[in-house]
């Protein structure tokens, strides 16, 4: 064999090996999450050593080794940052040692801020969603409708239905990345301008509908939603809850808002859903839709963008019957529930904001 194919094929076992183990990096994200570390490192105010990171986490000394094999993968996935700091041990020579500091990443993963995506992180390593892709070389040959029914014998919403503490999970999930609206909501004023009323359909425990109320003082807004979902939430001043089916009918409003629902539906959920949505907003010559989802562009996204949002369509895939979709893939469901013309504006990064007009 020559050197250079020899190479290659190391080079390709490289490559494989990394994707075959690539769960372990999603593991230690999430056991980083659930010991806290990055509010340890933040309430440190300043990069943690670490002989006080494993004081902190109150571990025993014999499992200083095993943080730091923990945290050096983390450190080469972009979690955390390396940074040198003086010496702070009374029995330490002068001089400087390793500390650790946040990166943006981690900081998307404190608790007590805003916004947070750590219990998106610990929802979507759950047990529950981790077990289909087990089934999923059985589910192509199979007749399951998603590898999550053959894994759980029901699908996502029935499972969830059936067991609170996982749709808490899933909920704290949704309103945790619902929360990344915070950062440019101000920016969608033209797109609320003029708007009175709002159905956000699909819209969870109302954490986008509270963040568009709070932002657009003059818009009502009315979250449908399973009944399971809503039965014990208040309603507010401009908010209130509606337990119902979307596919049956959507409450009249100047606009029905869609964040992440329609890349859960088949096509055929969507044009009937759309089909509804059209209905609602009828009355007003005026109406139109807003959506919040992924349009795959893999001419124009970074590989990286691009990347997640193929994960994102075989999440989709396996845990229920959606899909996620190019913008000729939108353009067509629009056109065919009836609408005339749609705008799309690439501005909440994996997400993009689509207004479908009459």
């Amino acid at each position: 064999m020559e050197g250079d194919e020899a190479r290659d094929l190391f080079g390709a076992q490289s490559h494989l090996y990394k994707h075959v183990f690539s769960f372990i990096t999603s593991m230690s994200l999430k056991c980083v999450v659930q010991l806290g570390i990055p509010d340890i490192i933040d309430r440190h105010g300043q990069p943690i050593t670490l002989p006080d990171l494993v004081t902190a986490l109150q571990i025993h000394p014999a499992k200083t080794g095993n943080v730091h094999r923990l945290m050096r993968l983390m450190v080469h996935s972009g979690f955390f940052a390396r940074k040198q700091v003086p010496k702070n041990h009374v029995e330490a020579d002068e001089g400087e040692e390793e500390a650790y500091d946040l990166t943006p990443s981690s900081r998307l993963l404190l608790k007590d801020k805003v916004p947070s995506l750590s219990p998106f992180v610990v929802a979507m390593l759950d047990p529950a969603f981790a077990a289909p892709w087990q089934f999923l070389g059985n589910w192509f040959r199979g007749s399951e409708v998603t590898p999550f029914e053959s894994a759980h014998g029901m699908g996502i919403w029935e499972y969830g239905e059936g067991n609170p503490e996982f749709n808490s999970l899933f909920n704290k999930a949704m309103a945790s990345d619902s929360g990344m609206m915070n950062l440019v909501i101000r920016d969608c004023k033209p797109i609320f301008d003029g708007l009175s009323s709002l159905v956000d359909v699909g819209g969870g425990t109302g954490k986008v509908a509270r963040i568009l109320c709070d932002a657009f003082p003059q818009l009502k807004c009315t979250v449908l939603e399973l009944p399971h979902v809503v039965a014990d939430l208040p309603d507010g001043e401009n908010l209130k809850f509606v337990g119902g089916d979307m596919f049956q009918v959507i409450p009249p409003a100047d606009a029905v808002f869609l964040k992440l629902t329609l890349h859960a539906l088949s096509d055929e959920e969507c044009l009937k859903v759309l089909k509804k949505c059209r209905e609602a907003i009828a009355s007003n010559g005026q109406g139109k839709v807003i959506i919040i989802d992924i349009v795959i562009n893999e001419e124009k996204d970074e590989h990286e963008i691009t990347e997640a949002k193929l994960l994102f369509d075989l999440l989709m895939m396996v845990v229920v019957t959606g899909r996620e979709r190019s913008e000729k893939d939108w353009k067509k469901l629009f056109l065919e529930a009836g609408f005339s013309s749609y705008k799309v504006t690439p501005i909440f990064g994996l997400r993009s904001l689509i207004e479908v007009f009459l």
